[in-house]
């Protein structure tokens, strides 16, 4: 027990992760397409299936998630206010505004662009055969105008309690505006904002540490329950986009990292590990957000007065792994359908797919209803929509870890350009190595 506590977080989070794909496979094969199995133990029998894939693996599960979940709000308001405070002039909010989004609109783009190139060198939509019951409805998505409205909150604590992170993050800039500019009664309401601030931060690390648990009850659910025979099927179209995300992913952001900071992209990815396997375990950018925030300004050194602002900003808008899923189907739905798309159709997919990045922002299930919207633009079926839905969910975890990656990447840029980017702590090799060093040092 004292070897696996003296193991790195990461470490046993991988451990955890693996384990967890062991035992659902396992899972699958002992119950081999069957409701249940029943294990005997002589006066009763224990269902493999009930008790644990749908009752431990899911609340071990489920409670890990939603544990994180209940840190992004309170972690978000709490550390935007103490950077928004902190600002010496709070005009510097629009410049960290117009980098931040013009660097993600600019990546998506990127992201896009890439995955539509891979996949018509690929044709990943050959030889499937179209589903006579495929079928999808798709949501009605929301004009620029309503998201633009909506991300004023007529009521803060209801925009906190439904988990609505533009009006949080709204909220939050204009009250530490407000604190930056009330002289002494700002700088005492400040004083308990870091106290906050310090307080989440070690409940983040606490939580961190059962993390090993969740993640191998996620992991082993879902390799209990995933449909192999559906990722075969799909295996081209699966793998022209794992290929696109990990192009993006460890090309195209290095080369914007190195291009734009002369930052070693080699010691970036490294401390991004840790981040990337919660990102993947999870599958949301916003139960990552605690820990993304810390790999940010504990690991990489950029100040709290950017990370605060552009990682809860990334997490809503920046969608490059969505964008990359969508380049992909839409090609491979085109090819399926057998639709000729002309370069005019693709550019025309790039533009709504980048632009209704930021346009949908902070839209529940905004990554179909994207894709929806690229369809219609180009006159494709939506219902070929629900022939890759099924390998979707394993596609998403990639795509968390890379728009992870991503936001922290972005921070990185915008935190340099701003001199709020401690550049011995990115290049130090142990900085917060395990996250949790951090709080020991300061108990």
């Amino acid at each position: 027990m004292s070897k696996i506590r003296s193991m790195s977080l990461t470490t046993r989070i991988m451990i955890g992760m693996f384990l967890g794909v062991a035992v659902g496979f396992i899972f699958q094969a002992i119950l081999a397409g069957e409701d249940d199995y029943l294990i005997p133990l002589g006066l009763f029998s224990l269902p493999i299936k009930s008790f644990f894939v749908d009752g431990l693996f899911h609340i071990g599960g489920q409670i890990f998630i939603a544990s994180l979940k209940m840190l992004v709000v309170p972690l978000v308001f709490v550390s935007l206010v103490c950077g928004t405070c902190s600002l010496s002039d709070p005009k510097k909010l629009g410049r960290l505004g117009g980098k931040s989004i013009g660097l993600y609109l600019i990546t998506t783009a990127i992201a896009i662009t890439v995955a539509i190139t891979l996949a018509l060198l690929v044709n990943p939509g050959e030889g499937i055969n179209l589903p006579s019951d495929a079928t999808y409805s798709a949501k009605e998505a929301p004009t620029l105008a309503q998201v633009i409205i909506g991300m004023f909150p007529t009521n803060p604590i209801d925009a906190m309690a439904s988990g609505n992170m533009l009006q949080v993050i709204v909220f939050a800039l204009l009250f530490g505006i407000a604190m930056a500019l009330s002289g002494s009664a700002g700088k005492r309401v400040a004083v308990v904002f870091e106290d906050l601030n310090t307080v989440i931060l070690k409940l983040v690390t606490l939580l961190m540490n059962v993390a090993p648990y969740g993640v191998f009850c996620l992991m082993a659910k879902l390799f209990t329950t995933i449909e192999l025979n559906l990722i075969v099927s799909l295996a081209k179209y699966f793998g022209v986009v794992v290929a696109a995300l990990f192009i993006h992913a460890l090309v195209n952001y290095t080369l914007l990292l190195k291009f734009l900071t002369g930052l070693n992209p080699i010691i970036f990815l490294k401390k991004m590990k840790h981040a990337c396997l919660f990102a993947f375990s999870t599958s949301s950018s916003s139960a990552t957000m605690p820990i993304t925030l810390e790999t940010a300004t504990k690991k990489l050194g950029a100040k709290n007065s950017v990370a605060s602002f552009t990682i809860p900003l990334g997490a809503t808008i920046n969608m490059d792994g969505t964008a990359i899923m969508q380049g992909v189907a839409t090609v491979f739905i085109a090819q399926v359908f057998s639709v000729d798309l002309t370069i005019s159709d693709y550019l025309m997919v790039i533009l709504t797919a980048t632009l209704a990045s930021v346009g949908t922002a902070g839209v529940p299930g905004v990554g179909l209803i994207m894709l929806a919207m690229v369809l219609n633009q180009v006159g494709l079926p939506v219902e070929g929509i629900a022939i890759i839905i099924g390998v979707d969910r394993l596609l998403d975890m990639t795509r968390t870890a890379v728009n992870v990656t991503g936001d922290c990447m972005v921070t990185c840029v915008v935190a340099k350009s701003e001199g709020q980017l401690d550049e011995d702590v990115f290049n130090d090799p142990d900085a917060a190595k395990d996250l949790e060093d951090y709080h020991k040092s300061t108990d």
